[in-house]
């Protein structure tokens, strides 16, 4: 099968090494608009299946002609492109998936179910970490139950080390990062979706050491997009970012000072204020930086006539000489899963929709755990608090 990427980044990049990694796949061409990116990716991967092309991503005809032929192609470029990317699939019959993106962009995308299912064909926007894994596991855990009352997920990735500047590298998307922080986060309460301030409603979260008490706060990684899938199955539902202590508070004082505006610095230039923070970021981007990401997803309900929690918990780890980061892994191996089994016909018949609605949750859960990223499950009678579920804490 024949599967392309849009995007050689550091996501993209990791996504095409991993399907290059597997059997069933014998093509994978990757499109990305900078010649270095490409080059980095084909020393790296030194694979025989590989086809890197240089091409700019808001090109829909030369990128129609060399993804042509894909069985599906995976968004891993600048999330604003995936709208555009989706098009291109349905004109040329592919599948279409990608790692997460801006909300927005996203419900641009499950706007096309329509001729999707006309045409046969998935879009499948938000496949990576979270949003991906992270709400799988969620719906999986949920059906578990008769009533599912709460839901918590919880998921990060923090600096490994005692480098004090550590916790100041960036390992994903700063674009996507800031968007995180300054747009609504949503939550379920009483059934009911509802907004809440990014940043807000820290709480600290315990892991079993080396990693200790660290901090968690809603972001709009639930946007409605992801918490929206949720809606009528259970009465309470939050997700929450992991970080270091402190995270959050610095993050807030940023955006208050005006540094995530879009508006002009002055007149003498067209650069706004996040402009200059993206920049900053970017220069602080550390894809060799030993790190942990760290996921928990709880639900308590009643089954059976009893109230029970059920835990799903990951914890990824990778040095700072390891090829891929525990961050670019943890988004990589989902997104190619699903890519994968949409290009292998695994999925009929079409249309446009999340992974957690369309996939077999409990094997692709099987799936991922199988390529390096173990999910383990634990079942308790009572309900458990997501911040200590095992009250380890040392007081």
């Amino acid at each position: 099968m024949i599967i392309s990427v849009v995007g050689a980044g550091a996501i993209g990049s990791a996504v095409a090494q991993e399907l290059l990694s597997r059997d069933a796949v014998t093509e994978v061409r990757v499109c990305d608009a900078r010649s270095r990116a490409l080059q980095s990716l084909s020393e790296l991967a030194e694979s025989s299946k590989l086809r890197p092309f240089q091409v700019e991503g808001r090109d829909e005809n030369v990128l129609a002609q060399v993804l042509g032929g894909s069985q599906c192609v995976v968004g891993c470029a600048d999330p604003t492109l995936n709208l555009t990317i989706a098009h291109v699939c349905l004109a040329i019959g592919a599948h279409y998936c990608d790692a997460g993106g801006i909300d927005a962009v996203s419900e641009s995308v499950l706007d096309l179910d329509v001729e999707a299912r006309e045409k046969k064909l998935w879009l499948i926007p938000n496949c990576g970490l979270a949003p991906g894994l992270a709400n799988v596991l969620c719906l999986l855990g949920i059906e578990e139950f008769d009533v599912a009352d709460h839901a918590h997920v919880r998921v990060g990735d923090i600096t490994l080390g005692a480098d004090p500047d550590a916790d100041y590298r960036v390992s994903t998307s700063p674009q996507k990062m800031i968007e995180d922080y300054t747009n609504p986060a949503y939550v379920i309460e009483d059934g009911v979706l509802t907004s809440v301030p990014p940043l807000s409603r820290v709480e600290h979260i315990f892991f079993e050491e080396p990693y200790g008490v660290l901090e968690a706060s809603c972001t709009a990684v639930s946007g409605t997009t992801l918490i929206g899938s949720f809606v009528g199955k259970v009465r309470n539902l939050d997700i929450k970012t992991i970080k270091r202590p402190g995270h959050a508070d610095q993050w807030r004082f940023l955006v208050a000072l005006g540094f995530a505006d879009r508006r002009s610095i002055d007149l003498r230039t067209h650069l706004t204020y996040r402009d200059v923070l993206l920049r900053r970021l970017r220069s602080l981007i550390d894809e060799r930086r030993s790190e942990a990401v760290l996921l928990r997803v709880l639900i308590g309900g009643t089954k059976d006539g009893v109230e029970k929690t059920v835990i799903y918990e990951m914890i990824l780890r990778s040095e700072a000489d390891d090829k891929i980061g525990a961050v670019r892994m943890a988004t990589s191996i989902p997104t190619a899963t699903v890519a994968e089994a949409l290009a292998a016909g695994e999925v009929p018949p079409g249309g446009a929709s999340v992974p957690e609605l369309v996939l077999d949750k409990a094997d692709f859960v099987k799936r991922v755990s199988a390529r390096g990223m173990p999910v383990k499950s634990r079942w308790y009678d009572g309900w458990l608090d997501v911040s200590d579920p095992q009250h380890a804490r040392i007081a």
